[in-house]
């Protein structure tokens, strides 16, 4: 679900597909190439002192990435003709959270692997059991793994994703994750209630065993992000300004898509985590910031009976919950969060 129409998605995986399946060809002929190549580099730079064979690492979760994409695309193939061509809808569903399960253990599996990364977990019997909406700090493109990961694989728990549009050109989410209950939100949209309205039905006919996942900021968070969006903030709702400035390792919530959720009336769940940080930007992988480190984690639940009712009073208690955030991840994370502007 995410609003686009079905010539716009063949004219997309039209160019997707193909560049995969090419790239996938190309990486795996010239990897032995490579791999000389990047232990060349590698080499030079810990002769100067600067190296933890990033390069290496790198290059080998590429070739991971596109071995996974690969098995995952012909997976969805084989299951759409399995399950009648999609017309047994609970099967096909069935088959596609399982391989939404795999394809992002594996991923976050190579990772901890090949950058030595370790995970730690705290309060994760809070989601458990459903119904709940999962609110998620966002940090990097690990974001999207860990609650499949931890929810979906662990607890067995379906969640539906909020996600931008833009990851649409990865070709395996794109597959999959049109035929899951997710919405892919086009943060470019001139009709922006009809984006909320479609983040709202997510949490339509929620069971015990299902949620919605949602990041309230939208987007990665960067200082320079937060900057801009505290500017936004400034000139549109001055009144959220102080509060807003008072984040220091998180970006303000965007209000409405979670807003929107709540009148589902479930329980939520909010999840901070830190150490991806090193997985926002390539360039921080390439420099070794990944390599070795901790990835936090921590879960906590608020009942559905606690949440209170009313926009503004949801606004306030949306802001104090990111509030708790920001705290535990400026307790937690490697560097030392800035004080509050």
């Amino acid at each position: 679900m995410n609003g686009e129409t079905r010539g716009e998605r063949l004219g997309r995986r039209l160019r997707t597909i193909p560049a995969l399946l090419a790239g996938f060809v190309l990486v795996t002929v010239l990897l032995p190439v490579l791999l000389l190549a990047m232990l060349a580099y590698d080499g030079v730079r810990a002769a100067r002192g600067r190296g933890r064979f990033s390069a290496v690492r790198l290059l080998l979760f590429g070739w991971v990435y596109l071995i996974v994409e690969v098995c995952g695309l012909t997976a969805m193939a084989v299951f759409w003709l399995v399950s009648g061509f999609g017309r047994a809808r609970r099967l096909y569903l069935a088959l596609a959270y399982a391989l939404q399960g795999w394809w992002a253990s594996t991923l976050f599996g190579a990772v901890r692997f090949l950058f030595r990364v370790r995970l730690d977990v705290e309060g994760d019997e809070a989601v458990a059991r459903g119904p709940i909406v999962l609110m998620m700090r966002h940090a990097s493109l690990a974001d999207t793994l860990l609650p499949t990961v931890l929810v979906l694989r662990l607890h067995k728990v379906r969640l539906r994703y909020v996600l931008k549009r833009e990851l649409l050109w990865d070709p395996a989410l794109d597959v999959a994750g049109n035929v899951l209950p997710n919405y892919f939100i086009d943060r470019r949209s001139t009709d922006a209630a009809a984006e909320v309205e479609r983040v709202g039905r997510l949490g339509e006919g929620l069971g015990e065993r299902d949620g919605v996942l949602i990041y309230p900021e939208g987007t990665r968070f960067t200082e320079e992000k937060r900057a801009r969006v505290i500017e936004v903030l400034r000139r549109r709702f001055p009144h959220l300004v102080e509060r807003a400035e008072a984040l220091r390792g998180v970006l303000a919530p965007r209000p409405a898509g979670v807003l929107a959720l709540l009148a589902a009336g479930t329980d939520v769940v909010v999840c901070a985590h830190a150490g991806l940080d090193g997985l926002s930007h390539v360039r921080r992988v390439w420099r070794g910031g990944l390599v070795g480190i901790t990835v936090k984690v921590a879960f906590w639940r608020i009942p559905a009976a606690e949440i209170p009712g009313g926009e503004e009073a949801r606004l306030d208690w949306l802001y104090a919950q990111w509030r708790r955030v920001d705290d535990w991840v400026c307790a937690h994370r490697s560097e030392p969060c800035p004080e509050p502007s």
